[in-house]
């Protein structure tokens, strides 16, 4: 029969080990029982990944349920396209521009970094 471990505070306390040395001694922990994962370039990427396809399904479904012909007019052209279409053409281009908006501010951010280290003596 096995005997089950007791629980103090949380933790399981085993029975004392024998005193001979024939027992076989656990491994020795490098980290604590409850020490968090490390957090890993492959496993920040499995999550984007894993995150990307669920938005890219949201986004399928979203399209596919909204076949609606509607009509798209911008700059003089006309064009007769589903709102799922519509919608997510849209939404690219907000982020387009979104992107556009950040990359400046970052160039403007750094083209001022590099004159303050110009400015300022070095040693």
């Amino acid at each position: 029969m096995t005997e089950q471990p007791q629980t103090q505070g949380g933790q399981s306390v085993l029975p004392p080990q024998p005193g001979n040395d024939t027992s076989p001694q656990p491994p020795a922990a490098s980290q604590p029982a409850n020490a968090a994962r490390m957090h890993t370039r492959i496993s920040g990427m499995r999550s984007g990944l894993i995150a990307g396809a669920v938005g890219l399904s949201v986004v399928m479904i979203f399209v596919i349920q909204n076949t609606h012909t509607v009509t798209v007019s911008f700059l003089g052209a006309h064009l007769n396209v589903s709102l799922g279409v519509a919608m997510l053409l849209a939404a690219i281009a907000g982020a387009l521009l979104m992107a556009a908006a950040g990359t400046a501010r970052i160039t403007q951010l750094r083209r001022i970094i590099r004159r303050d280290r110009r400015r300022t003596p070095t040693g």
